[in-house]
C-alpha cells in the first residue's frame, strides 16, 4: 500500500501578468516529499524557484493544480511549514534571542514564558549562537545572521522546512561552514527539508534527492536523481568520489539540456571543487 508522501505538489503552474505581459514561471510541476526526506531542487536563476517553494509555503497561490502538506491542501503560510529566505528576515531592532522568540510566542502561545526562553535557547544553541543571543543583526555577520533564521524556523518546530537559497549571499568560505551546519542540524532534527538552490554541489552534498528545473519560461521539474552517498559527506573527498561526479554530470546534462529558452545560459563550471563553486548562471 503506497504512503501518502509528506509535501505533494500534483499539475501545479504559475504565471504572473496578463495578456501580452503575461509569463508563464512554472508550467506543471510534480512533487513528492516523503517524512524526513532532505531534497534539493537545482536550476537557473530566475527560472522560477523562489515561486516554487512560494507556493509551497502558502505565500502565493497556484492557477492551476494542487499542494497538500500532511495530506492537508495549503490555503496559506501555516505552522507547518518554517521558510529561510535569502535576505534572513530579522527585525534589526530585536536581538537573536528576541527574533526567535517573536516567532515562538506565535507559535506555543499556551506555554509557560519559562518554556518558550528553553525553546529559544536550545535552537540558539544548536546553531551555535548561544553566546550571541543578546546581538542585535548589526552587530553579527551574514553567516550568523542566515544561522538565527534556520534557529527561527526550527523553533517553531514545523513539519516541513523550506529552505529558499539560504546561503546565496553568503562568501564561500561561510557558505561551506554553513552547508555542513545544515546537514549536521538535520541529522540531529530529521525535518522534512526542500532545498532551493542554483548550486548542484551544493545540492548533492547536502541532500538524499537533487531534482534539476529547466529553465524559463513554463518550467518543469526534471527526473529525480538519488543521492546515494553515505553521510556525512567530506566535500574534499566529494570531488575524487565516482559517484559525485556521475551525478553531478546527469544532473548538469539534463539542465544544459533544458537551459532557458530566452538565450543559451553560461554552464557551471564542470570542474570546480564541490560545493564553493557551480553554481548556475542567471537566466534573465
Amino acid at each position: 500500500m503506497k504512503t501518502m508522501a509528506l509535501v505533494e505538489l500534483s499539475g501545479v503552474r504559475k504565471s504572473y501578468g496578463k495578456g501580452t505581459q503575461r509569463t508563464d514561471v512554472l508550467g506543471g510541476v510534480d512533487l513528492a516529499i516523503e517524512e524526513g526526506e532532505f531534497v534539493a531542487v537545482v536550476g537557473y536563476s530566475g527560472a522560477g524557484k523562489t515561486t516554487l517553494v512560494s507556493l509551497v509555503a502558502g505565500l502565493i497561490t497556484p492557477d492551476s493544480g494542487s499542494i497538500s502538506v500532511l495530506g492537508k491542501p495549503v490555503k496559506g503560510p501555516g505552522r507547518d511549514r518554517g521558510v529561510v529566505f535569502q535576505n534572513y528576515s530579522l527585525l534589526p531592532w530585536l536581538s537573536a534571542f528576541e527574533n526567535v522568540l517573536l516567532a515562538v510566542e506565535q507559535v506555543f502561545p499556551n506555554v509557560t514564558d519559562a518554556e518558550r526562553r528553553a525553546r529559544v535557547d536550545r535552537y540558539l544553541d544548536l546553531v551555535g549562537l548561544g553566546a550571541a543571543k543578546a546581538k542585535r543583526p548589526s552587530e553579527l555577520s551574514g553567516g550568523m545572521r542566515q544561522r538565527v533564521a534556520v534557529a527561527r524556523a526550527l523553533a517553531m518546530d514545523p513539519a516541513v522546512l523550506l529552505l529558499d537559497e539560504p546561503l546565496g549571499a553568503l562568501d564561500a568560505l561561510t557558505r561551506a561552514t554553513l552547508q555542513g551546519e545544515i546537514e549536521r542540524i538535520w541529522r540531529a532534527d530529521k525535518k522534512t527539508v526542500l532545498l532551493i538552490t542554483n548550486d548542484v554541489d551544493e545540492g548533492i552534498l547536502l541532500a538524499d534527492r537533487i531534482i534539476p528545473l529547466s529553465g524559463g519560461p513554463a518550467a518543469t521539474l526534471g527526473p529525480a536523481v538519488r543521492v546515494d552517498i553515505e553521510r556525512p559527506r567530506d566535500r574534499r573527498a566529494l570531488n575524487h568520489d565516482p559517484r559525485f561526479k556521475a551525478i553531478r554530470s546527469e544532473v548538469i546534462e539534463w539542465l544544459l539540456a533544458h537551459a532557458p529558452k530566452k538565450r543559451a545560459a553560461k554552464p557551471p563550471d564542470r570542474e570546480a571543487s564541490p560545493v564553493v563553486t557551480g553554481r548556475l548562471a542567471s537566466a534573465q
